[in-house]
């Protein structure tokens, strides 16, 4: 078995679809970056690339590389875990956390998950998706970013 962990972090924007966890979520603000800027999806691909002992995500999407402008990031997690799944790893879970003060997220969870375990071709049961705010402190607490952090084990695959 391996863990792996990764965290991601992006500034809000007025204007920015926000999609967390492969989903869009109605608001005035998403996350700004490269990509579609998706933190938590970025954050359990290098969960994955780091129990994998592949690298970060910016090896291999770097954002100074126009492929990646505007990607859809579940796009990215199905290459991260073509990549992992190549080396004999199957997924036992993934725990995904969401960090953000707005917009409310919990009744698209359900949904995120659903999402999430697609990319990954394995059942919703494995992957979990939670979120929480920072009360109000800090750069996710005052709306001005949304983080994520993610493990997951891995295991080796039966032969």
């Amino acid at each position: 078995m391996r863990i792996g962990c990764g965290y991601d972090v992006h500034r809000m924007k007025a204007g920015r679809a926000c999609v967390l966890c492969g989903v869009r979520i109605p608001g005035d603000t998403g996350p700004d970056g490269h990509s579609d800027a998706d933190a938590p999806v970025h954050a359990l691909a290098d969960a994955i690339l780091g129990a994998a002992a592949l690298g970060d995500i910016g090896t291999h999407f770097p954002d100074c590389d126009a492929r990646w402008k505007d990607a859809d990031s579940i796009v990215l997690l199905e290459t991260v875990w073509r990549k992992a799944s190549a080396l004999g790893y199957a997924l036992g879970n993934a725990d995904i956390t969401i960090i953000l003060e707005r917009p409310r997220v919990a009744p698209y969870i359900a949904r995120m998950r659903e999402r999430i375990a697609g990319a990954l071709n394995v059942g919703v049961d494995r992957v979990s998706v939670k979120a929480t705010t920072e009360e109000g402190l800090g750069l996710t607490g005052g709306g001005l970013a949304v983080a994520a952090s993610a493990v997951v084990l891995l295991e080796e695959a039966a032969r």
